[in-house]
């Protein structure tokens, strides 16, 4: 590959453009709500002015709060810029941007804090503890509602950056799958380069093999990517590799490097430079210390208010339940929890109480995934357990479990011992943490899924979950309930 020249900036893409726009636009638009509302709120339309007490220089000099206003608010849009909150490497997924508003909003709080007691100015504090957190709410909610609209975008195949991937065909087909099975992450392979460059067979279902190596500079310029995705080859070399960044730099195109790992969150993976080298230092996870205090502590407040609040449905489903169908309100069946430990998990009965009698006899018509049981249309359903079980209402007395310590707020799903007993030595590591009322596996489809994905998302929720991710998985929980996808 030969060397062109250097420098050339890297392309920014029209939806880029417009998509930060957007953001810049609805970023100031809160920043100037928050800010002079709070002033608003606090001095009314007065002219308030900001004084300077025994400060040095300062002595008797006042400044109006509207020209405070202004400086705040300019100071914030600055800052969110400085800061990379718009960065396009970051939108649109992770929790980077987030992040990054949230460390920029505590800085320019301090700052502002700092600078006032220095220079001894009775700043209305009133003011200042509204602008700041109302603001800093805002612009969360309004970032997490461009994502939303993005995502949506990017499922209908819009406003995604288009990439080729080049590597060892195995790695590149692994690399291909993953991403396909995310387009929420804003990334569509037009197509693939590997070694040999068979073009008769596609690399996976709509990713053609477009060439070989010798090709890369050739096939980005005809299909005019922005991104080429490196998965990993030995016949890269150190040496190509670095023409080949060489290459993409006068092109303006984006060079991602997949080292091969999946199923590891962020926190759980560090870049560390050695001598000129990118080394990655992956965390093994953790099953005990104050993580998991934290999470016992959330789920027993949590579980404790959620059954004082929820205390009357629990009595409306008990009545329902008892004039539908003869039988108690209430089903309780072993299921295998920490450690493999058995434990009687309750739940709402949703079918006849001879249910488990007429199991043999339904088995040949299951439509799980081979390893659970499941009927869209089961017989044993009683017309109120068709409901409760739409909605997930049926999973509510797990609360208790919950309050026991037998299970968790948000975890794997709690197996049967018949189910446990055809894990592969893999599928064990669900066990490593308490199942849960709701996890990833019950978001993300739950009965739709096979039975490969279903322990995929279990086992990377045990190896990454974190307080935080529980309280999105409990939020698309929230959702989930809402408009039902797989529940049956």
């Amino acid at each position: 590959m030969a060397v062109t020249t250097p420098g050339v900036r890297r392309r920014t893409l029209d939806w880029e453009r417009s998509y930060v726009a957007r953001l810049v636009v609805t970023d100031f638009t809160i920043i100037c709500v928050a800010v002079f509302s709070s002033q608003l709120l606090r001095f009314g339309t007065s002219a308030a002015e900001l004084r300077f007490d025994d400060a040095k220089g300062l002595t008797n000099l006042a400044i109006g709060y509207t020209s405070i206003s202004i400086l705040i608010a300019a100071a914030w849009m600055l800052s969110l810029n400085l800061f990379g909150t718009r960065d396009y490497k970051i939108i649109g997924g992770g929790s980077t941007e987030y992040k990054r508003i949230t460390d920029v909003t505590v800085r320019l709080f301090g700052t502002f804090a700092i600078v006032a007691f220095l220079l001894k100015a009775e700043l209305g504090r009133g003011y200042i503890l509204f602008a700041f957190p109302c603001g800093f709410l805002l612009l969360l909610a309004g970032r997490w509602a461009w994502r939303h609209w993005l995502s949506r975008k990017r499922e209908d195949g819009e406003y995604t950056h288009q990439a080729l991937l080049i590597g060892h065909r195995e790695k590149t087909r692994h690399v291909a799958e993953n991403i396909q099975r995310e387009p929420g992450a804003g990334l569509k392979v037009v197509g693939a380069i590997t070694r040999g460059g068979t073009t008769e067979h596609d690399l996976i279902a709509g990713v053609p093999v477009l060439g070989d190596f010798d090709d890369v500079a050739r096939l980005i310029d005809d299909t005019g990517v922005d991104t080429l995705i490196l998965s990993g080859s030995d016949d890269i070399g150190p040496r190509d590799l670095r023409r080949l960044g060489w290459d993409l730099e006068s092109r303006g195109v984006d060079l991602i490097v997949s080292p091969g790992l999946t199923d590891v969150a962020g926190p759980r993976i560090h870049t560390r430079p050695v001598a000129g080298m990118p080394l990655i230092h992956v965390d093994y996870p953790t099953f005990e210390g104050r993580k998991h205090v934290f999470k016992r502590g959330f789920d027993l407040v949590a579980s404790s208010v959620l059954l004082l609040v929820l205390s009357p449905i629990f009595l409306w489903i008990t009545i329902a339940i008892r004039l539908n169908s003869p039988g108690s309100a209430i089903f309780r069946q072993e299921r295998v929890g920490l450690n493999g430990r058995p434990f009687k998990m309750v739940k709402f009965r949703s079918m006849v109480t001879n249910a488990e009698a007429q199991l043999a006899s339904l088995l040949d018509q299951s439509d799980g995934n081979g390893v659970l049981f499941k009927l869209k249309s089961d017989p044993r359903v009683t017309s109120v357990g068709a409901f409760l079980r739409r909605y997930s209402l049926d999973e509510l007395p797990q609360l208790f479990n919950v309050l026991k310590g037998q299970m968790s707020l948000v975890g794997p799903r709690p197996p049967l011992a018949a189910e446990v007993d055809k894990y592969d030595d893999w599928a064990h590591r669900r066990l490593l943490v308490k199942p849960g009322i709701t996890g990833l596996w019950q978001v993300s489809g739950r009965s739709n899924l096979s039975w490969e994905d279903s322990v995929r998302l279990d086992l990377y929720y045990v190896e990454n979950w974190s307080l935080m991710g529980d309280i999105i998985i409990l939020y698309r929980t929230a959702k989930a309930v809402i408009t039902p996808n797989g529940a049956y």
